[in-house]
């Protein structure tokens, strides 16, 4: 796939997207059109069950939105926050490895993924700082970085544009794993792997249950999991789960 702003490289069932915009990996409105293209291409491989996200160079995942195309900032603006959404609720986990500084819409972006593995260095740090500004995260930050370390805290950052390190983010729930840069994308490799043998129909199951009980209510959120655990229940690899238990032996998920 020949894009300029995105690079996408396959290896068995793992797809690496790398925002190919260093040093700061921002966006403007052709990143945003050729990440469209990538998330097009990863769904719709059947063989890709995880993706990992990740930026180019050394100094950042992405730092938020491109200032240089300030003259597209309203589009800009629409297609991230669409975009955005699409990963948040995307069917096959995303995985963002944090090479660096994620700020702005750069953390935002992460929020979105199912996990965050971020490098543990003084260099890289994270944070929403739209405020010092004089603006305010607009690409779900208010109410992604709420979710996931809660009112108080997702307050404290964003109010005071605070910038923090990987293990303060760890400690809050803001990231989920940490890693030295020189073992960050293996870290990372082995965590796809490994998530990558889980039964994917499975997977994209209890992917869409919660995500219809965020964005719907939990009501919804518990008929989707009804639903989907007759799916589930009649698939090849249900069959395949339950007889690898009773051989006593690693099972062999094929996601059918």
């Amino acid at each position: 796939m020949n894009l300029d702003t995105m690079m996408l490289s396959k290896d068995g069932h793992i797809a690496t997207i790398t925002i190919n915009r260093p040093p700061a990996n921002v966006w403007n409105l052709a990143a945003m059109e050729d990440l469209k293209v990538v998330l097009d291409d990863v769904e719709n491989d059947s063989n890709i069950r995880v993706v990992i996200l990740t930026g180019a160079g050394e100094k950042c995942f992405s730092a938020g939105f491109d200032v240089s195309d300030a003259a597209n900032v309203k589009e800009i603006a629409a297609k991230g926050r669409v975009l955005w959404r699409r990963i948040d609720r995307f069917t096959k986990p995303f995985i963002a490895v944090l090479n660096g500084h994620a700020l702005g819409g750069g953390l935002e972006l992460a929020m979105c993924c199912h996990f965050r593995i971020m490098v543990d260095s003084e260099k890289a740090k994270i944070g929403l700082t739209e405020l010092n500004l004089g603006i305010i995260p607009g690409w779900g930050g208010t109410q992604r970085l709420m979710n996931i370390v809660g009112k108080a805290k997702a307050l404290d950052m964003i109010l005071f544009g605070n910038r923090i390190t990987a293990p303060v983010a760890l400690e809050i729930g803001l990231v989920n794993q940490i890693a030295t840069p020189e073992t960050l994308m293996e870290k990372s490799l082995e965590f796809a792997e490994k998530l990558s043998l889980r039964p994917p129909i499975a997977v994209s199951a209890v992917l869409k249950s919660m995500d219809a009980g965020i964005y719907e209510g939990m009501d919804a959120g518990l008929d989707m999991e009804a639903s989907m655990t007759d799916k589930v229940s009649e698939t090849k690899d249900a069959i395949e789960g339950f007889t690898a238990f009773l051989e006593k032996r690693p099972p062999l998920f094929k996601g059918e």
